[in-house]
């Protein structure tokens, strides 16, 4: 595939991020093509088998720290980045069960008791439980701190009340990560606290599933008095937001990887076709506008992969703050692989909207990525935020 694997070459990487991006990419090219999932049984079934499968390979070993059965002494942003752009390069659905396993379990690695990481962190990267992150709300999408979902302490535990939605493997997973309001006089983001919510606990309700462009598990859950344990808080009560935030620090960049995952597969097909498809007595890679489309389509991806892996090796090698770079990285990565998808769709003519085309598919795969895990236009707000701070710590 086109451009493949020349960016492994840069000085962000090092001989083990390098193996194991040849290794993951070998095991996809492995794997085959997937039939299109359609409907909701299917979508699930297909997300189950390739949490099995990225578990059965290891893979899912980079999701969570050495000691809970991890690859890794620490979550390294850079391994999360090679995996997920490899993965979104092959299949959509693959890159979407990795990833929720990362991020779905976040808040279990950086806040989880001993004994609750002990018993589910290794079940994570074993894939045999499925991991789910809960933060948004009906009225509180980029707008966490307008949080109203309630956790009340009681003699039983704490109870929850409350609703979340638009949340990934909502009504396959084995258990959520769920942020409440706890604080009686809390405002904005303080007194929102964590919890760890088993799927099946009572007063948890799967309300709707939802459907989307581009099919995979997505859920609107409801909790009425729904009762969780003293020791199912995960962290500091009222230190939620910052939890929730510091895990998103760490998967957001990764969304980007996945953007340029699926801008590389765009690229490739769209040297396909302009190499195969006959045009006025040539090709239509013979074409000067084709060049130039294909030019700027080679441009863009670079970008947006310079972008990716610059702050993920910040992240990892670095003692500042990465929060600026990852919204760089964010913001820049999914906007630029959306105009790279588009570009390769054009070239594609009428065949590139039929349905079951590699590039009608990858059109639909990277919308979301503009919006979740904070919208392109949330990241420019923290773009701009950090570099005013920056500017006056000068």
């Amino acid at each position: 595939m086109h451009g493949a694997t020349e960016h492994l070459a840069w000085p962000f990487f090092d001989d083990a991020h390098r193996t194991l991006a040849t290794q993951v990419t070998d095991w996809t090219a492995a794997q085959g093509t997937e039939p299109l999932a359609s409907s909701e049984a299917e979508v699930d079934d297909a997300c189950r088998h390739w949490v099995r499968r990225l578990g059965d390979a290891g893979f899912l070993r980079y999701c969570v720290p050495a000691p809970w059965g991890g690859a890794l002494p620490a979550l390294d942003s850079r391994a999360l980045c090679v995996l997920r752009e490899a993965l979104a390069a092959h299949d959509g659905l693959a890159d979407f069960a990795f990833a929720m396993q990362g991020l779905g379990s976040g808040a279990i690695t950086l806040g989880g008791s001993d004994a609750l990481r002990a018993e589910w962190l290794p079940r994570v990267a074993s894939g045999s439980a499925i991991a789910a992150f809960a933060l948004s709300e009906p009225d509180a999408g980029s707008d966490v701190a307008a949080m109203s979902m309630r956790a009340t302490r009681t003699d039983a535990g704490w109870q929850l009340d409350g609703a979340k939605t638009w949340i990934s493997n909502g009504g396959i997973a084995d258990f959520y990560c769920v942020f409440a309001r706890s604080g009686a006089d809390a405002t904005g983001s303080k007194g929102i606290s964590a919890f760890f919510v088993r799927a099946g606990t009572p007063g948890l309700r799967i309300a709707e599933r939802i459907t989307v462009m581009s099919p995979h598990p997505l859920a609107l859950l409801t909790f009425d008095r729904c009762i969780v344990p003293h020791d199912a808080l995960l962290g500091v009560e009222g230190e939620g937001f910052s939890l929730a935030m510091r895990t998103l620090d760490i998967f957001r960049v990764s969304v980007a990887a996945a953007a340029t995952g699926f801008a590389r597969r765009a690229m490739h097909e769209a040297l396909t076709q302009a190499e195969s498809r006959a045009m006025f007595g040539a090709t239509l890679g013979a074409q000067p506008l084709a060049q130039a489309i294909l030019g700027d389509m080679a441009t863009d991806l670079d970008a947006a992969a310079l972008m990716t892996y610059r702050a993920a090796w910040h992240r990892d090698t670095q003692s500042s703050r990465s929060t600026g770079v990852a919204a760089m990285a964010k913001l820049a990565g999914t906007e630029l692989a959306q105009q790279v998808i588009d570009r390769a769709l054009q070239l594609h003519g009428g065949r590139g909207v039929r349905v079951g085309e590699v590039v009608e598919r990858l059109y639909r795969d990277v919308r979301a990525l503009r919006i979740y895990e904070g919208a392109t236009e949330v990241q420019r707000l923290l773009v701009g935020r950090e570099t005013l701070k920056a500017y006056r710590q000068r």
